[in-house]
């Protein structure tokens, strides 16, 4: 996200999404990605911006992620302006027989045979990925995500988003889990995406901690807890120095205080714009419902302890809107009055406590969230529909087609 200047609190947004490039008829991923962006812009390079929308690269070829160029307020029109370079994309990848596929792992990718890294502007981070945790592995070259980045304007707001922020994580794959297959086969994990997430920079856990954030509400400290751990432990495996902390923080919310932002990346890629901005408005507002303390004071958020945390994402990461979620401290911050619900269930108590209290960016989207509701998340909606383990394909060109022609996928 390119911002230009630091805004406060929910004054914009900057959305990215990561989609694979696939062939036509056998959705066999197809590495030009370096090849779309020369279209465009005339020679090999990382980035191309076509009004509210940034091309860009990623570590391997057979993925590019659109995002939006400024922070952006208004969802309605960015969900169009995504739209609308999704056709163009695909237009320009049948040159090659490819389109657009969405979701958030290649359900056949074999990433020892297949991955094919970026070669061109800015290769020596990806090198230096590669040469320390060896980037052939579904953890690196097969992981489609939606980032969405919050901003902040100093400490204060910092400390108030960070608290928000840590306690909806858990239940983030509630919503977004949409990766159920690898390598042709039914993993049992509805957010496989994130199983290989949590481990794939095991050799330095100081990257990755615990998924969750720890409990630190100052830059001061967060500095001196996190980036400076992350800097001393990277640095015998990197001696030229070309990782830079900021960049290798892998929690799944990642304060850049250099530009005011925290990003949330425990989001799979969904099948369309439209489900990804109802969700994000989703999770937005549940933040901004923390922050304001609508659901409990802002001592209370800053007292959850990331061992209450870290058990609900992990079951959330398995069954997504199934898990059952038992801690009462969890469930209480909510305002939850039941001894236990699903993952799924309180995401539909939290909209509809939202929507009573007229929440009008969120009576937007709710079609789209009533179907999340009622019929899944994208994995479980997947599982159903992939009736005869193996026979993803038919599936898959239907996701293609929700992408393309953006609308949720309904199995």
């Amino acid at each position: 996200m390119n911002q230009p200047s630091r805004i406060h609190l929910f004054q914009g947004y900057g959305v990215e999404l990561e989609y694979m490039i696939v062939d036509n008829e056998t959705l066999a991923v197809k590495p030009v990605a370096d090849e779309l962006l020369k279209h465009e812009l005339g020679f090999y390079g990382s980035d191309f911006t076509r009004n509210a929308i940034t091309w860009s690269n990623e570590m391997v070829l057979h993925v590019i992620e659109l995002k939006s160029t400024q922070p952006e307020i208004n969802f309605n029109a960015l969900e169009n302006a995504f739209a609308d370079d999704i056709k163009r994309i695909n237009a320009i990848l049948s040159t090659w027989n490819a389109r657009l596929l969405p979701g958030g792992c290649h359900p056949a990718f074999n990433p020892v045979t297949e991955t094919k890294l970026w070669p061109h502007e800015s290769r020596e981070v990806y090198e230096a990925y590669n040469r320390i945790f060896d980037c052939r592995g579904h953890g690196w070259s097969n992981l489609q995500s939606t980032h969405l980045n919050l901003p902040f304007y100093d400490d204060e707001e910092f400390s108030r988003l960070h608290a928000a922020v840590r306690l909806i994580l858990p239940i983030i794959p509630a919503l977004c889990a949409s990766s159920p297959l690898i390598e042709g086969k039914i993993t049992g994990s509805a957010d496989t995406r994130l199983k290989y997430y949590k481990t794939n920079q095991a050799k330095i856990p100081s990257i990755t901690g615990r998924v969750i954030p720890e409990a630190v509400f100052s830059k001061r400290n967060y500095l001196n807890t996190i980036y400076d751990k992350i800097k001393s432990d990277i640095a015998p495996h990197d001696p030229a120095g070309v990782l830079n902390p900021i960049w290798v923080n892998a929690r799944g919310a990642v304060p850049r205080f250099d530009r005011g932002s925290i990003e949330l990346r425990l989001m799979d890629a969904q099948e369309c714009p439209a489900a990804e901005m109802a969700i994000l408005t989703l999770i937005i507002e549940t933040v901004k419902a923390f922050v304001n303390e609508v659901m409990c004071d802002f001592e209370t958020q800053v007292k959850c302890r990331t061992e209450i945390l870290v058990p609900v994402l992990d079951l959330a990461i398995e069954q997504a809107e199934r898990a059952i979620i038992h801690d009462q401290s969890y469930l209480k911050l909510f305002g939850v009055p039941a001894s236990e619900i699903t993952a799924g269930n309180l995401w539909k108590h939290i909209f509809e406590r939202l929507i009573y209290r007229g929440n009008d960016a969120l009576e937007k989207w709710k079609p789209e969230l009533e179907i999340v509701f009622s019929e899944g998340s994208l994995a479980t909606r997947i599982l159903k529909a992939v009736s005869v383990p193996g026979e993803w394909l038919p599936v898959y060109r239907q996701l293609a087609d929700c992408l393309s022609q953006n609308k949720l996928f309904i199995p």
